[in-house]
């Protein structure tokens, strides 16, 4: 199986402040008060405050008005992926870990590299032996430790999140004790986007894959609400590939929990990597978003991605994976479909190609 994420290998550069700051970082003669600190500087330079921008030509060509893209590829290393990194190495080094674990596909891995090196801590990176992703490149030379193993990614999870455990690492896999971390970290795209509409917006959408970033977002716009910082909680609009995501199948069947799919009914092409899985490890979390919000869920073919990044590529100007537009077309499906009153809409797109 020769598997790609996607999204190209690149520079992953960061500010020469931020070098800065990383000295000071890992110079363990400074105190861990002051490391924190700078580290939190880090990552106010580098992550997050990503652009919402409005699509004209989106508006013009598919008949819908106030269509905002919120666009993660803006992050360092080109996905949504760098807010969790980040979050989470701050708090391993606020937990004085050494060594921080993980298995992934590649992006998840890339993110982890690059906020680990520049923390000073280890960072050790599962991956499928069958997998491969020319990011391994980018992993390594950010000093990060590739280690394969057996089977699906899914299982690669589970077991490194048992090495882990057994060696006293810093676990940052998904579906385990940090998912509230991660979502709170996810949340602060909704976040940004109440600051800079001024209000949530109707209806919001994403791409979900392990569901992490879903249930972030919509945590994020609950939060505000209660708070009393926006009028409404938007409709959570979810797009993933056609019938190989557990969350939207679970949806689709009205069951009030995330139904694992059969394994082997899975094909992954270089187009839907990013989204398919059998089993996702936050699914109960964007299932509920999904039902809370009384939103909806779509099946994206492969096809309808790729047409989907090649027109952004050509009138809006920008390189997005292919992946990281399926909720961008749930979201237009479903305009079709009710044809929306005028109001405010947003699209994540959650990574550049």
């Amino acid at each position: 199986m020769d598997l790609k994420d996607g999204v190209k290998t690149s520079e992953n550069k960061v500010s020469s402040e931020a070098y800065k700051l990383c000295e000071f970082v890992k110079d363990k003669s400074n105190s861990l008060i002051d490391r924190l600190e700078s580290f939190e500087d880090i990552i106010n330079l580098e992550s997050g405050d990503t652009g919402l921008n409005r699509a004209k030509t989106l508006e013009r060509e598919f008949d819908i008005r106030q269509l905002y893209i919120k666009y993660e590829g803006d992050n360092p290393t080109g996905t949504q992926k760098d807010r969790i990194a980040f979050a989470q190495v701050y708090d391993a080094l606020r937990r004085e870990f050494d060594v921080i674990s993980l298995a992934t596909c590649g992006n998840y891995g890339v993110a982890m590299a690059l906020a680990s090196n520049l923390a000073g801590i280890k960072c050790k990176i599962y991956i499928p032996e069958t997998y491969h992703t020319d990011r391994i490149i980018e992993m390594e030379s950010l000093n990060a430790e590739i280690i394969r193993l057996p089977g699906s990614y899914e299982d690669v999870v589970m077991s490194s999140t048992v090495i882990a455990e057994k060696n006293g690492w810093y676990d940052a896999n998904p579906g385990g004790v940090n998912t509230p971390l991660q979502i709170s970290a996810y949340s602060q795209i909704a976040f940004e986007i109440v600051e800079e509409l001024g209000d949530a917006p109707m209806y919001c959408a994403a791409p979900v894959s392990n569901g992490t970033l879903f249930a972030g977002i919509y945590r994020g716009f609950v939060s505000l609400y209660k708070r009393g910082k926006t009028s409404r909680i938007p409709k959570m609009i979810a797009g993933s590939s056609s019938g190989k995501n557990p969350i939207v199948q679970s949806f689709k069947q009205g069951l009030d929990y995330c139904k694992d799919l059969n394994p082997e009914a899975i094909k992954e092409t270089k187009y839907n990597e990013p989204l398919i899985n059998w089993h996702s490890f936050d699914g109960e979390e964007a299932l509920y978003a999904l039902q809370q919000s009384e939103g909806e869920a779509f099946n994206i073919s492969d096809k309808k991605m790729k047409e989907m990044c090649s027109f952004l590529l050509k009138k809006e100007g920008i390189k997005i994976l292919p992946a990281a537009t399926a909720g961008l077309i749930a979201l237009l499906e479903l305009d079709e479909k009710l044809n929306f009153k005028p109001d405010r809409f947003v699209a994540v797109i959650t990574a550049k190609f």
